[in-house]
């Protein structure tokens, strides 16, 4: 009988992992050289992912807890800030320097996807689920439930577009222009219609 998986120790595998990723990146990834490059055996990361699409989707799933848990302490999250304030937050939050790592790993997997390179459901799902949870902050935020998702698909979409031009551009001052411009698009979603 398998020994049971200790939920801690798989977060504390994940969390090590994705710091050898932000690094290396995933193109390459390899369950043996990746568990020599964390001084753990490959039974050891197979007990806790059994396959190198396992894994991925458990980064992804960790990657995305961990924004959901910043973006849900930001002030305003669910409710009583404009949404254009809570998504200018998130960009500052995300574009410090700590975090950039982190956000070209994200950008990488889902690179690798849309490339077809990576095949499995996760990153489909991810999406969806990521789209979820912010109609469920726009509906908070008093976007009507026919509105939100359709709202939050477009959100996410111009919000991951911006980052990359960033990313690859390095040029502030247009991009966060534009951010301006979809800060403004949020907080029309939120104001009630003139009279």
């Amino acid at each position: 009988m398998a020994r049971p998986r200790d939920p801690r120790r798989r977060t504390e595998l994940l969390d090590a992992i994705i710091g050898h990723l932000t690094v290396h990146g995933v193109a390459g990834l390899s369950l043996r050289p990746l568990a020599r490059a964390l001084g753990q055996s490959t039974s050891v990361l197979t007990h806790h992912f059994a396959t190198k699409d396992d894994l991925i989707a458990a980064v992804l799933a960790r990657l995305d807890q961990r924004q959901r848990d910043r973006l849900q302490a930001l002030p305003g999250w669910a409710e009583g800030r404009s949404l254009g304030a809570v998504i200018r937050a998130s960009w500052e939050w995300h574009l410090a320097d700590d975090h950039l790592p982190l956000i070209r790993l994200l950008h990488e997997i889902e690179g690798l996807a849309a490339a077809g390179r990576l095949v499995g459901v996760y990153v489909p799902t991810t999406l969806g689920d990521r789209a979820e949870f912010v109609a469920d902050a726009l509906r908070a935020h008093g976007v009507p439930d026919e509105d939100a998702r359709a709202h939050a698909t477009l959100l996410n979409a111009a919000y991951a577009g911006l980052q990359l031009d960033y990313l690859t551009t390095g040029d502030s001052k247009r991009v966060e222009s534009a951010l301006d411009r979809l800060v403004e698009l949020a907080d029309t979603w939120t104001r009630p219609p003139r009279p």
